[in-house]
This record gives structure tokens, C-alpha cells and sequence, in this order.
């Protein structure tokens, strides 16, 4: 009895040409039926995975999902070995996102809650629209790179960028935080002023920036096997939003 329990809790789906609906319908049934984890195989830019789903159950994927990945989900852990594409998280309420490869454009989309690891590079408006309400935000870390606008529109949350995956180029594109009105961007390094986006600002951190990027940093160096210590050697700079209105004198007289 107790052997029958355990292989219903833990599923294996082998998606290797299964179109994107029907191995979300895989997953939803697999699901229903009680699986606590879930195993995919051969992912290969099938979309919407895990979309919506609020249970806390573990889903494993092996290969490269397709657009907004866990989007709308509110407590699974999600794993892919392997890289993602755009809108991983999109509009996430809580659990986790972790990314052993690189991940494309709009991480994090109008993210609310939760946390999004990605142990190679980010691409363009990671955490755009990003949101906090009444002390619960969301994080972001990329242990690589990221593209222009990072950031963007940020109301809320934390985005890490550590640039430590051996990438000699620049650790973030151009116009960080372009339209910020909220959140902190920490980024290990020195990062040029003419990177900046409109009404942004960058600050040294303090003793709170400092408890707190080791303690998010920890489970994030614990997940990827990466040094700890050896990445908190680094000086972070610290961008904020000058004010919470970046466009108000466009639509005043």
C-alpha cells in the first residue's frame, strides 16, 4: 500500500513532441491524481508550464521551456536543467524558479512574489513591472549578465546581478531602471553612470544592503554550489528610484 502511494505521488512525462496544450493537460491531470513531483523530459520550447498552479509540489524540467514558464503560479518549486525562454514568472505570486542555464527576456514580468534563480545569463527588461505589497516582494539573482532595461518600471522587489559566470563583458546593459518607482537593483561592481536609465539614482549600500545580499545570497550559493564569501568580496552598487513619480512633470503643466 505504502509502495502504490509513493508512485502516485512522484509522475515522469516524457514531452518530446508533445504540443505545448497537451502536456499542460499531462501536468494538470498528473496533478489532480496527487503527484507531489513531476518529472519532465525532453522540454522543448513547450509554453506555459505549470501556468497557474497553486499547489506546493515539486516540477523538474529537463531541456529548454518555452514562454512564461510558471506564470500566475503561486507556490511550486520549478527546476530546469537546462536554459529557459522569455517570461519565466510572469505575474508569480510565490514559490521558486530555478534556472541552471540561461534565461531570455522579461524575467520576472509584473512579478509579485517568490524568487527566480538563474545561475547563467538574463536577457532584455528582466524584472520590468515588478511589484511588493505590504513587506512581501519578490527576487530576482542572475549569477551572469543582463541586457538593456533592467529593471524597468520597477515598483517593487530586489533584482541581483552578479556577473561571476566568466563573461569579461559589461555586467548590465544600458538604461538600468529606466522608469523606477520602486525596489532596489544591487549589482556586484562598479556600474558606469551613463548606464542609468530617467530618474534613477545610485547609492553605496549600508549595513542592511549588506545583511541582506548575504542572506539572499546564501540560498542562492547553496543552490548553484557557488563561494559565498568568495562573491561578497566584491563591492555591490545600489540603484533606487530618485522618486516614486520618474514621468509625473510629462503629464502636468
Amino acid at each position: 500500500m505504502s509502495i502504490a502511494k509513493v508512485k502516485v505521488k512522484e509522475r515522469v512525462i516524457n514531452a518530446e513532441g508533445v504540443r505545448y496544450k497537451a502536456l499542460n493537460y499531462m501536468v494538470e491531470k498528473a496533478l489532480k491524481n496527487g503527484a507531489k513531483k513531476i518529472k519532465l523530459i525532453n522540454v522543448n520550447g513547450q509554453r506555459y508550464i505549470a501556468a497557474g498552479v497553486k499547489d506546493e509540489v515539486e516540477i523538474e524540467l529537463q531541456g529548454t521551456p518555452g514562454d512564461d514558464l510558471g506564470s500566475f503560479m503561486n507556490g511550486p518549486k520549478i527546476t530546469v536543467y537546462g536554459n529557459a525562454q522569455d517570461g519565466i514568472g510572469n505575474t508569480m505570486n510565490d514559490g521558486k524558479i530555478i534556472v541552471h542555464g540561461d534565461a531570455r527576456d522579461i524575467v520576472g514580468h509584473s512579478m509579485r512574489g517568490g524568487k527566480i534563480y538563474v545561475n547563467g545569463d538574463v536577457g532584455y527588461r528582466v524584472g520590468i513591472h515588478m511589484k511588493e505589497y505590504k513587506g512581501n516582494y519578490p527576487i530576482i539573482i542572475a549569477a551572469g549578465v543582463a541586457g538593456d532595461f533592467l529593471g524597468e518600471y520597477m515598483a517593487g522587489g530586489r533584482i541581483i546581478i552578479l556577473g561571476i559566470n566568466g563573461n569579461t563583458g559589461e555586467i548590465s546593459g544600458d538604461w538600468i531602471a529606466t522608469g523606477i518607482h520602486g525596489g532596489i537593483i544591487y549589482i556586484r561592481g562598479e556600474v558606469p553612470e551613463s548606464k542609468l536609465g530617467v530618474a534613477v539614482k545610485m547609492m553605496e549600500t549600508n549595513d542592511d544592503d549588506r545583511k541582506f545580499l548575504r542572506a539572499a545570497l546564501k540560498e542562492f550559493c547553496e543552490t548553484f554550489n557557488h563561494d559565498l564569501e568568495d562573491v561578497l568580496k566584491a563591492e555591490f552598487t545600489k540603484i533606487t528610484p530618485m522618486t516614486h513619480r520618474p514621468f509625473g512633470k510629462m503629464y502636468t503643466d
